[in-house]
């Protein structure tokens, strides 16, 4: 059974939702010594990475499953062992979105983003977030102009 196996199984254990408590506040800890370090690389073993962070293997296993696709490159979770070497490269707005995707207010709002993204920049990716998630009505109204471009009502034109 390989780490990220062990991170799936234990999603689906009894006391999943206990360690998944405990694995928010592991989470936190680690996004913050990324966004203070200011580096866009993770690098290192996953062994060496794990021990960087204070987790487990199979712990980091899903920590890299959650940053996943915030990395220029994805990491394919089903290879890695505790001696595969890493050298990750993660895009920080990408990161920021998908924190907003997850509903992760928790780490959205840490105070080590200010040094990353501008508040202007940490702005337009959220407005972008809400306008990607905002449901959007195509459906033409009978009292609207018909889309054709003729001028009339579409109830008159091409609603007919």
């Amino acid at each position: 059974m390989n780490i990220y196996d062990k991170w799936n199984d234990k999603l689906k254990s009894d006391d999943a939702a206990q360690f998944y408590n405990t694995y928010l506040e592991q989470e936190t800890e680690a996004y913050k010594a990324i966004l203070a370090e200011k580096d866009k690389h993770l690098k290192g073993t996953v062994a060496e990475l794990a021990e960087k962070f204070g987790m487990e293997d199979w712990v980091f296993a899903g920590f890299m499953d959650g940053i996943n696709t915030s990395l220029k490159k994805n990491v394919n979770l089903d290879t890695l062992n505790n001696d595969t070497a890493l050298n990750c490269e993660i895009d920080f707005e990408k990161l920021y979105y998908n924190m907003h995707n997850a509903k992760a207010k928790w780490l959205y709002s840490l105070d080590e983003w200010e040094d990353i993204l501008s508040k202007e920049e940490r702005e337009r990716i959220r407005k972008q977030y809400v306008a990607d998630h905002t449901a959007v009505r195509d459906k033409v109204g009978r009292n609207e102009p018909c889309p054709c471009g003729s001028g009339k009502k579409y109830k008159k034109c091409c609603g007919k």
